[in-house]
C-alpha cells in the first residue's frame, strides 16, 4: 500500500494529484510543513529533513515531490511519463526549472501581498518576487506559444509538476499571459486536479 505524507496545502499537492491521476489506492497522512508530526523520531527516520511530502511505497521511502512524481508515473507505466527520451528530458528540464524559478517566488509574492497579516507584509519582498514571477511567466508564455504542452503532445508529469506549483496563479490576473492562463486552466480542469484542489481548499 502506498502511504503519502504531506498535506494538500503543501508541495504534497503534486503527489496527491499524481496519485489521483494514476488511480492509485493510498493512505494519506495529512501532515502540514513544520507541523508536530513532522518532528517526531518516527517521521524523521523516514525523512531526516523533516519536510513533506514523503512516500512509503511498500517499504520504499522517497522524498522530494518531483522525484516522487517521476517515480510513480514511471513505475505504473503511465502515459504521463514520456516514452520518448527527448520528451523525458524536457519533463525533467521543466520540473527542475520550476523549483528554481517559480516555487519560492510565487509563495513569497502571495504571502507578502495578501496572505500574511497586513502588519507582517513586506512590500519590497512582494515587488521583487512578482518581478521574478513575471519573468518566469514570460518564459512559459513563449514555450506554450510553440507547443500546447511542455514535454510532448499531451499532458504529462511536466505539466502536472509545473501547474501544481502554480496553484496560486489560478487567482492572479494572468491576462498578460493568455497562453499560460489557458494552459493552467486546462491542467486544473482535469478531474484529478479538481479533487486535490477541493482537498486544499477544504471543500
Amino acid at each position: 500500500m502506498l502511504r503519502i505524507y504531506g498535506a494538500a496545502r503543501s508541495r504534497g499537492i503534486r503527489v496527491l494529484w499524481m496519485a489521483n491521476e494514476l488511480g492509485l489506492q493510498f493512505e494519506h497522512k495529512d501532515y502540514l510543513p513544520r507541523s508536530d508530526p513532522t518532528k517526531t523520531p518516527e517521521y524523521r527516520a523516514l525523512n531526516p529533513n523533516g519536510r513533506v511530502p514523503t512516500i512509503d511505497d511498500d517499504g520504499f521511502i522517497l522524498s522530494e515531490s518531483m522525484a516522487i512524481n517521476f517515480y510513480l508515473a514511471k513505475k505504473h507505466k503511465s502515459p504521463l511519463y514520456p516514452s520518448d527520451p527527448r520528451n523525458e528530458a524536457l519533463a525533467l528540464q521543466w520540473s527542475l526549472w520550476e523549483t528554481d524559478r517559480t516555487d519560492r517566488q510565487l509563495v513569497n509574492y502571495a504571502r507578502h501581498s495578501a496572505e500574511l497579516p497586513e502588519a507582517e507584509r513586506k512590500k519590497d519582498i512582494a515587488d521583487a518576487s512578482w518581478k521574478e514571477c513575471a519573468d518566469s511567466f514570460d518564459v512559459l508564455e513563449t514555450a506554450l506559444g510553440k507547443s500546447e504542452w511542455l514535454a510532448g503532445p499531451q499532458f504529462s508529469v511536466a505539466a502536472l509538476n509545473v501547474a501544481a506549483a502554480l496553484y496560486r496563479g489560478l487567482t492572479l490576473d494572468l491576462s498578460k499571459w493568455p497562453k499560460l492562463k489557458a494552459w493552467l486552466e486546462r491542467c486544473w480542469d482535469r478531474p484529478a486536479a479538481k479533487k486535490v484542489r477541493a482537498m486544499r481548499e477544504g471543500k
